[in-house]
């Protein structure tokens, strides 16, 4: 979607996975602008706001995320979005165009802001980004934020750190401003890129056992704690195979997946969805920014001992120029398994956070690790890949 209100992607319809009536082709009716007010599992029942009760033999509840917003005065001005689905998009990037925006602030320096920055920036925008911490994406080690904030600073985005949006009014020379504790800053349009939570009200209402992470509680093969009641995509948990704990990630894959596995069971052929390792991937400028795994912190919260490095390398051999890349490793300090891992580059971070996925799917420990048979060829890598050097010399500190 950032790429869209961007101008990257100019046609909203390439965003659609399946048109209403693509879905009536194969014998499915698809309601739009129909709420469910509520859930009656005792009937087996769903009620929809205009008072129609529609029964249902298995119900699938998938109600994704909403936004999370501050409480501050002025989020209901013209101009202030969150962006949560298409709906938002088209509004934001039709909001954009009226008003030939030039500039936008955003509150928030996770995901979504650094993205939208990007797609800003695409369009001509400028950005300053509103973000509590000393850097952006605090998921990653700060050495690795670092070189995120060196990206953005490189593309003319404004980083204000350590910064608390205290409320939205209008401006003087732009429709909006945005007070902070650390000055003042004015645009067309404030984005709120604070976080989502799961929106798990209707299943709550209904009665539905709700996790530890406030995400609807399922088991391996999506079931909710009502037989015939599934739960998918953002809105419930996921199995992490790391920490052995129930959490949720939002995110559009685990999403499908965890929807062809509700439909193969409610269909009658048993298929089972595992769980997560934590992939996860953006693209800011021209850098590659992925991680999977446990941080250290969470590490500790599942009861390891965590150790780490980071490694700073090249995604090249040396002998054909340097591309720069840092890759961290943790590892749980007795055992010597891998835990998690974070990279940052200018080529082929998502490339080496994908083996270390598998290698965390496959519970490899560093040893292994230091040793996998991965392709070579000099453009690609040296010799010993990162992931080698990175991993024989976290095992020499343990």
């Amino acid at each position: 979607m950032p790429y869209y209100i961007g101008d990257v992607i100019k046609d909203q319809g390439k965003l659609i996975a399946r048109t209403p009536e693509k879905f009536q082709e194969g014998g499915i009716d698809v309601w739009l602008q129909t709420r469910v007010v509520g859930v009656d599992p005792t009937k087996d029942i769903v009620e929809l706001q205009d008072n129609r009760r529609i029964p249902y033999d298995f119900l699938v509840v998938a109600t994704g995320t909403s936004a999370f917003v501050p409480d501050m005065p002025g989020l209901t001005l013209p101009g202030v979005f969150s962006l949560r689905n298409l709906e938002d998009a088209i509004a934001i990037k039709t909001w954009l165009k009226e008003k030939s925006a030039n500039r936008v602030v955003i509150i928030g320096g996770g995901f979504i802001g650094l993205e939208m920055s990007e797609a800003l920036h695409a369009a001509g925008i400028h950005t300053t980004i509103i973000h509590k911490d000393a850097l952006p994406a605090n998921r990653w080690d700060a050495a690795l934020s670092a070189i995120m904030l060196e990206e953005l600073q490189a593309h003319g985005v404004e980083f204000v750190a350590n910064a608390t949006a205290q409320s939205i009014e209008k401006g003087k020379s732009a429709p909006l401003r945005v007070t902070t504790d650390k000055g003042e800053y004015e645009g067309d349009l404030v984005l709120l890129a604070i976080g989502v939570r799961p929106d798990a009200r209707l299943a709550k209402s209904a009665g539905l056992k709700i996790g530890q992470s406030g995400a609807i509680a399922v088991n391996f093969a999506q079931q909710t704690s009502i037989e015939n009641i599934y739960a998918v995509g953002d809105c419930c948990e996921s199995f992490h195979k790391v920490s052995r704990r129930w959490v949720n990630i939002p995110l559009g894959d685990i999403a499908n997946k965890q929807g062809r596995v509700a439909g193969r069971n409610i269909g009658g052929k048993p298929l089972t969805f595992d769980g997560i390792v934590g992939a996860q991937s953006f693209r800011l400028f021209n850098l590659e920014c992925a991680a999977t795994g446990l941080s250290e912190q969470e590490a500790v919260a599942a009861g390891y001992s965590p150790a780490s490095n980071i490694t700073w390398g090249s995604a090249m051999a040396p002998s054909l120029g340097v591309r720069k890349i840092g890759l961290k490793l943790i590892a749980d300090r007795s055992s010597g398994k891998l835990l998690g891992a974070q990279a940052v580059g200018f080529a082929g971070a998502v490339g080496r956070i994908n083996v270390l996925s598998v290698a965390l799917w496959t519970g490899l420990g560093l040893d292994q690790i230091g040793y996998i048979d991965l392709a070579y060829a000099p453009p690609f890598s040296a010799a010993w890949d990162i992931i080698h050097t990175a991993a024989q010399a976290l095992r020499r500190t343990l």
